[in-house]
């Protein structure tokens, strides 16, 4: 593969959004199952609104952020899948005898997490608000949340690239889901943190980045404009991407040498 960098990652970008779309079982749960857990969730713990000190009095508003995370959470699974199958069926062997820039590699494979990131954010929102969910931030709060939801979306992919190329396995990869998915559990998911009374349950959600990705997202959807919660939110964000990225640079360096 020939060309410059931007050259390069166009058509691996190409290649990856092509990939995804073509594939509903990567696009179908990432939309339905969070909108599903939504639905219980919000009708199920509609009565922790009457908790004093809860922000709102609207549950599915401050549930809503939820899917989002979830959403995100998919992309660990679907970009490291995809980038596993290319390891197993060779077509990361041939890639190295081209004159493939690594960065080009990986940026390119992200390409399909950022599209499906961006029609989820749009679907997530979508059915939230006109489901009676409440956005204080008004329309421009809704480009913050879509520019907010990618950033984790696309972060996230990055961990599914690193292990894909760390473990070339898709089975692997897939396993690590319900790991992911305790992270999210152990957060201010259903309750806020100023709300979680249990000592050691209060304490891993506060150190948990995961509960600051959400109040991120909550505080556009309840408070309106909170640029505190909105920095740390984006600085998680970008602090996983980079991490993520540093790490399957690594991870790509060494399995090309064994190849």
């Amino acid at each position: 593969m020939s060309g410059g960098l931007g050259s390069q990652v166009g058509l691996l970008a190409r290649r990856s959004i092509l990939r995804t779309l073509r594939q509903p079982a990567q696009i179908v749960p990432a939309l339905v199952f969070p909108l599903f857990l939504l639905a219980v969730n919000s009708g199920g713990l509609k009565d922790a609104t009457n908790l004093p000190g809860f922000p709102t009095d609207s549950y599915l508003t401050f549930i809503l952020a939820v899917p989002f995370i979830q959403g995100a959470l998919f992309s660990v699974m679907n970009t490291g899948t995809d980038l596993a199958r290319d390891i197993e069926t060779g077509f990361l062997n041939r890639l190295a005898l081209t004159p493939l820039r690594g960065a080009a590699l990986l940026s390119g494979l992200l390409a399909g997490a950022f599209v499906l990131g961006v029609v989820q954010a749009v679907v997530y929102l979508s059915v939230g608000l006109i489901a009676g969910a409440e956005l204080a931030a008004g329309p421009a709060g809704a480009l913050v949340l879509l520019a907010l939801s990618v950033s984790i979306t696309v972060a996230f992919g990055t961990i599914g690239l690193f292990a894909a190329l760390r473990f070339g396995s898709g089975e692997a990869v897939q396993g690590l889901f319900p790991v992911f998915f305790v992270f999210l559990f152990l957060s201010a998911m259903a309750l806020p943190l100023n709300l979680l009374t249990t000592d050691w349950f209060h304490t891993i959600a506060s150190i948990n980045p995961v509960t600051y990705l959400l109040e991120a997202i909550r505080s556009l959807l309840i408070e309106g404009w909170n640029l505190g919660d909105l920095a740390l939110g984006f600085g998680i964000a970008a602090a996983v991407g980079a991490l993520g990225m540093v790490a399957a640079s690594s991870a790509l360096k060494t399995r090309l040498v064994r190849t």
